[in-house]
């Protein structure tokens, strides 16, 4: 009791100042960048990890109704929240890679925070490019989720690698890069939401909402955008595990040092 008496005044008397306009700025980023994240990730989660198997136990008769309640709204929170994190995200690593080059301009060292930024964009759209032909246009053994892991594993690694190679000039810090590796993991999954995932989506939603209203027959198309929608959804959530060791390494795990 002693010890609680002694505590809260302790406690009261704490004084809280508000930050200036930069930290206030990176503050805000940051809090949009971790709300919107856990909106999409917890999205990704509950498609792969619940709505998954419950399709699959999920009568035909009662199918097209559930879907027609629940997948335009979860798919709406799902792909805003991706744009919404990876925009603030983007924007607060900016920032990191602009003051990693004033610091190495105050040391003498030649720094180029354009390049950066442009290599990063390069190397990672390049990426999504070559795995969205390996969902979209991947045939036979491809179509295996599995096999098709294997593949696009080796791209994001080859991606990683270059891009850590392409930022090997002394001055970039740990953070940055971490941020440059998991962000860039974070570009691809936001490219598969809205390039393949929702693209596909909406086509299916659409024909199912004709064939519930009036019984148009869903064209068989629909089962080949649904299967390419799974794989990028599936492989989303594979991705989601380095990037989210990477993203939380850039202020809590000093590794990539040069």
């Amino acid at each position: 009791m002693d010890l609680l008496s002694s505590a809260l005044p302790a406690f009261f008397q704490v004084r809280i100042l508000p930050p200036g306009d930069g930290p206030l700025y990176e503050v805000t980023l940051r809090w949009i960048h971790f709300l919107a994240g856990i909106t999409w990730i917890g999205l990704l989660y509950f498609f792969n990890l619940v709505n998954v198997p419950f399709q699959k136990e999920l009568e035909p008769a009662y199918k097209g109704k559930v879907n027609l309640a629940l997948m335009p709204r979860a798919l709406w929170w799902f792909r805003w929240g991706a744009m919404m994190t990876v925009l603030a995200g983007f924007m607060y690593w900016m920032i990191i890679v602009a003051a990693d080059a004033r610091n190495a301009a105050v040391h003498g060292l030649s720094a180029s925070s354009m390049n950066s930024v442009l290599n990063f964009l390069g190397i990672w759209i390049g990426a999504w490019v070559l795995e969205m032909l390996l969902v979209t246009h991947g045939k036979g053994a491809l179509n295996k989720g599995w096999i098709l892991a294997v593949f696009v594993g080796a791209l994001m690694f080859g991606a990683s690698t270059i891009y850590l190679k392409l930022n090997a000039h002394g001055w970039e810090s740990s953070r940055m890069l971490s941020i440059g590796v998991g962000g860039g993991l974070g570009f691809i999954m936001l490219f598969n939401v809205w390039g393949i995932i929702w693209r596909n989506q909406k086509k299916i939603i659409a024909w199912t909402r004709a064939n519930v209203t009036d019984g148009t027959p869903v064209p068989e198309q629909s089962a080949k955008l649904a299967r390419q929608a799974f794989l990028a959804s599936r492989t989303n959530t594979w991705l989601s595990i380095p990037m989210l060791f990477f993203m939380a390494s850039a202020s809590h795990y000093t590794f990539l040092v040069q």
